[in-house]
């Protein structure tokens, strides 16, 4: 009976506990609905869309947990956007204009407007075959916008050519690398305050010099960089009605072929440059030749002349001397 009373008390507690934590359990379900409208007379009761919604949004908020109970980020969540990118723009546009020096004032009105620069300008007029060529800075973010009013508002567009290159990884390298070399020579300045003998200080100062030198190259390759990525390089070609555009190269087949038209190119240049350093020389080497044959005759005739001389000249005797007996 003692063993019955005690299963009976047990299971009594338990059910007491269970019902006391589905209470809790409901009430602080309920809590935020009955805040919400002022009291739990007043709170109309949610559409079962909306609870199924709310029960969905909890399954799958607890499947993408992982087995070590962290919530994955959201898809929602801010990723890395394209303006927290270091990209240099480059862009290269040819127009055919009617009228060259017009068009190339109303690119310069495109481009200021847009927050851009001229950087540099070229030009020539000759009638029907002027042409201009003007390279501007744009913003990166109106850089689209303005390729696009300079392709279709100064007048027929011949050829556009763009590439991008992304240095995001070597501006945070230059960045790490001066913070480096600024922590260093901190260090360094430190060490020369505590430099007790001539060649300690001398020493430290060697080194101090070489950290500058290194941190003065970083500093111009960062503002290499914020110049080239905070701008983009836009370089603009008008051309007149009548001017004649070169065609960019086909590029150069691989194999066989390939290097059989690199190697006949090569031979015609070859053969081209000695033609051209023979034009040079044949004009020295006829006067060249000509004294080179007076040379020749000339050497001819003096020996001729010097036996002539020595036939001339009298024989002398020779008297033998006399021996003694």
């Amino acid at each position: 009976m003692s063993r019955s009373r005690g299963r009976v008390l047990v299971a009594a507690l338990s059910a007491v506990v269970l019902t006391t934590l589905a209470g809790c359990g409901g009430g602080a379900s309920e809590a935020p609905a009955s805040s919400a409208g002022g009291g739990a007379a007043d709170a109309a009761p949610a559409p079962a869309a909306e609870l199924y919604t709310g029960d969905a949004d909890q399954g799958r908020a607890a499947a993408g947990r992982d087995a070590r109970g962290v919530t994955p980020a959201k898809k929602d969540e801010p990723k890395l956007a394209p303006d927290d990118r270091a990209i240099i723009y480059t862009g290269e546009l040819t127009v055919r204009a009617k009228d060259v020096a017009g068009a190339a004032e109303t690119a310069k009105q495109i481009v200021t407007g847009a927050g851009g620069r001229l950087d540099r300008e070229e030009s020539s007029s000759f009638g029907k075959e002027a042409g201009a060529t003007l390279v501007f800075k744009v913003p990166p973010p109106a850089y689209p916008g303005v390729l696009g009013r300079l392709g279709k508002e100064l007048g027929r567009r011949e050829s556009l050519t763009q590439s991008t290159e992304d240095v995001t990884e070597q501006v945070a390298d230059v960045e790490s690398r001066l913070a480096s070399a600024k922590a260093a020579l901190e260090q360094l300045r430190t060490l020369l305050g505590r430099a007790k003998t001539i060649g300690e200080v001398l020493q430290v100062e060697r080194q101090i010099s070489d950290r500058e030198a290194d941190l003065e190259s970083l500093q111009a390759r960062q503002k290499v960089l914020a110049a080239q990525t905070s701008a983009a390089t836009l370089t603009l070609r008008l051309v007149g009605p009548a001017a004649v555009i070169a065609k960019p190269r086909d590029p150069e087949p691989a194999g066989f072929l390939g290097g059989l038209k690199a190697g006949w190119r090569a031979l015609v240049a070859t053969t081209k440059v000695t033609l051209t350093v023979l034009g040079v020389i044949l004009p020295w080497l006829i006067p060249l030749a000509v004294l080179w044959l007076l040379y020749r005759a000339i050497r001819r005739v003096r020996p001729a002349r010097t036996p002539a001389l020595a036939a001339s000249a009298p024989a002398e005797t020779v008297v033998p001397e006399k021996r003694e007996e």
